[in-house]
């Protein structure tokens, strides 16, 4: 059967999902009116039918009569004897519309018109892939783990479309295995040649902003709006709230009774520990909340240069810089206040590095009775600790000799970073 090709074609693509009918007529079209211009040197005089839902389909050639002698293009003109072996009374001037049959195109134009219409029907399904997830960006997409590689990860949603989780698109602490179900962010999509490349991301703020949408039903319905997030990804993240009725308390309502609200969040992110704040135009106050757990005791703010002078207890310094710097850093980028903490009496601001650390902060590296046993004799810092000796602290707590010791390794790393 001559258009046996064809039929095989429309068999493979007529039933797919993201071509519509008129859709899958116009490349078919477009096909043939391009294997037309290569035989024929012009599509102009040629009408395709095609009936996608049987397979099948018709071209007419269309030319002008004239006289034997005055044939000058073949394509668009037929002499009078050859129309009268057509039809016997056929006139000069009048038009015959003659059927083309597929195998006139030739063998090779046959294989390649499928080819042809192959690599469309590919382009088209990479174009609405390209644009559907173009539509999504920012939102949060689930697919299962694929391949795990050392710098990347594939996955597949239920579709079958290949999802790209880079390395520095992952919270430190993500461990993937093939058939695990991941939740990130569509970040980017990106062409490279016809095929899009679709990069998901963990570590964006827009990530954390989003799971606050999904996870607390006041942030979804509007009731609570987050201002700002600031995130050290697996580490520490701040995350600004605000509501416009006074009867809700933005902070309460995403933390929940005893954190039960943001205690997902918190295991979907690695155990990232996250500050939830109150937002509010005062700067100085935003940046007295954003600076918690520790109690400021004055600012001075320098508005034109975005820069803020933080004077705080001695006590306090630590709190306020957090393990790391985490804190001040965080603080700084969530209010937008390049902030500089000073030790009351202090000319000169205090460096991070040289400061001493809470023992909470440490509270991923050391369990929480651990850190309380140590409380219960007044050391609540890691420099307080570290300038006792072994011994002493053996006979002052109910702890181990070797827990002791792990602690001030853990502590000592710490500054030595």
């Amino acid at each position: 059967m001559e258009n046996l090709a064809l039929i095989d074609s429309f068999s493979e693509f007529k039933d797919n999902k993201l071509i519509d009918r008129v859709t899958l007529m116009a490349i078919l079209e477009d096909v043939f009116r391009n294997a037309l211009k290569k035989k024929y040197g012009s599509d102009e005089n040629f009408d395709i039918i095609i009936n996608p839902d049987k397979g099948d389909m018709e071209i007419w050639r269309r030319r002008v009569i004239v006289a034997d002698e005055d044939l000058d293009f073949e394509n668009e003109e037929i002499t009078l004897t050859e129309a009268r072996m057509i039809e016997a009374d056929f006139e000069i001037g009048e038009e015959v519309s003659e059927e083309v049959k597929l195998i006139d195109l030739g063998r090779r134009a046959i294989l390649a018109l499928r080819q042809n219409l192959i690599s469309k029907i590919h382009e088209h399904d990479n174009t609405n892939l390209y644009k559907q997830f173009k539509d999504i960006i920012g939102d949060i997409y689930t697919a299962e783990v694929h391949h795990v590689r050392p710098r990347v990860v594939i996955l597949v949603d239920d579709e079958g479309n290949e999802i790209v989780l880079p390395k520095e698109k992952q919270i430190p602490s993500d461990f993937f295995r093939k058939g695990d179900n991941v939740r990130g962010i569509i970040e980017s999509v990106e062409l490279k040649g016809n095929k899009p490349q679709i990069i998901m991301s963990r570590t964006s703020e827009k990530f954390l902003e989003k799971l606050f949408e999904q996870e607390i039903p006041e942030v979804f319905d509007g009731l609570i709006t987050v201002k700002n997030v600031v995130r050290i990804p697996g580490e520490k993240a701040k995350v600004a709230v605000d509501s416009y009725d006074d009867r809700i308390d933005p902070v309460g309502a995403c933390v929940g009774m005893k954190g039960s609200r943001i205690h997902g969040i918190v295991r979907e992110l690695g155990n990232e520990n996250i500050d939830v704040i109150n937002y509010t135009n005062n700067i100085q106050l935003f940046i007295t909340r954003a600076l918690s757990p520790a109690k400021v005791s004055s600012i001075k703010i320098d508005e034109e240069n975005k820069r803020a002078e933080v004077f705080l207890k001695l006590e306090e310094v630590s709190k306020a810089i957090g393990r790391g710097g985490h804190n001040i850093k965080l603080a700084g980028q969530l209010t937008g206040y390049e902030l500089d903490v000073i030790r009351e009496g202090d000319v000169a601001g205090t460096v991070a590095d040289e400061d001493d650390v809470e023992l909470t902060e440490f509270s991923d590296e050391i369990e929480e009775w651990v850190i309380e046993e140590f409380a219960k004799i007044g050391l609540d810092t890691a420099k307080s600790i570290l300038k006792q000796e072994v011994e002493d602290l053996v006979r002052r707590t109910d702890l181990e000799e070797e827990t002791i010791l792990d602690v001030m390794k853990i502590l000592k790393e710490e500054f030595d970073s």
